[in-house]
């Protein structure tokens, strides 16, 4: 079975078979992914490459290679690493909160580590803890009636929602203060447009809706709370 997965993400799994050809091997995969992680945490993602994290490491690019194929495959070990194990805990009283428990935990571990909402996504989850999450949040829609593809439909759209939610908090807040932000547009809009031309958003913002911006875990709430109501329509639906 190793042999159908790249070297890295065999031995992430922990069926990659042993090196017996060659000299002694100085590097692991883990250390590699460890380098990758410090690169991306410290200059950003696009930091990262197989010749700075080879120098981080003290050794060659061509070292690497026996141990990761490809930036793409060390991306992914990064971001499986970065995300961790989702801790054991008692189970969920419901679908609902089941899932609201997963979708919680993947926001903390992304914002622990923004620059992971940007890594590509090539292909369905394929390392260890992406796939733990997958799995956590199809059972808990276990008991819920619904069809084995739309489970993985609302796995998808959920973790699809906290990567952008993420993905938005750290760049806005990467660009300066939020409520500086929300209060320079305010002021940027009403010199362009007058309330004639843009009446909705006139009155928005005459209501003060963009007057500072809502901390990220109301934002997160709110999104979350709004899709589990639909999915809870599908699911009596179904009943």
């Amino acid at each position: 079975m190793s042999t159908d997965l790249p070297p890295g993400i065999a031995a992430a799994w922990g069926v990659r078979a042993p090196m017996t050809k060659g000299p002694r091997p100085k590097l692991t995969v883990e250390a590699i992914v460890a380098a990758g992680i410090d690169t991306a945490d410290e200059e950003g993602l696009e930091a990262v490459s197989m010749n700075r994290v080879a120098r981080r490491l003290g050794s060659s690019p061509m070292g690497l290679y026996r141990y990761v194929t490809s930036k793409e495959e060390l991306l992914q070990l990064m971001v499986d690493a970065a995300l961790g194990a989702m801790p054991d805990a008692t189970p969920a009283a419901g679908w609902r909160e089941g899932l609201e428990r997963c979708a919680r935990w993947l926001a903390g571990a992304m914002s622990a580590h923004p620059w992971s909402t940007h890594v590509p996504i090539t292909g369905p989850p394929l390392t260890p803890n992406t796939v733990a999450w997958l799995e956590a949040a199809l059972a808990s829609l276990r008991d819920t009636g619904l069809a084995e593809g739309e489970k993985a439909s609302v796995a998808l759209m959920l973790s699809g929602y906290v990567r952008e939610h993420v993905m938005l908090t750290a760049d806005l807040a990467a660009a300066g203060s939020p409520d500086e932000l929300m209060r320079g547009y305010v002021d940027t809009l009403r010199a362009l447009a007058g309330s004639d031309r843009f009446p909705a958003l006139t009155a928005a913002m005459d209501a003060g809706v963009f007057d500072r911006a809502d901390p990220p875990d109301e934002e997160l709430a709110f999104g979350l709370d709004r899709i589990l109501d639909g999915v809870e329509v599908l699911v009596r639906r179904r009943s």
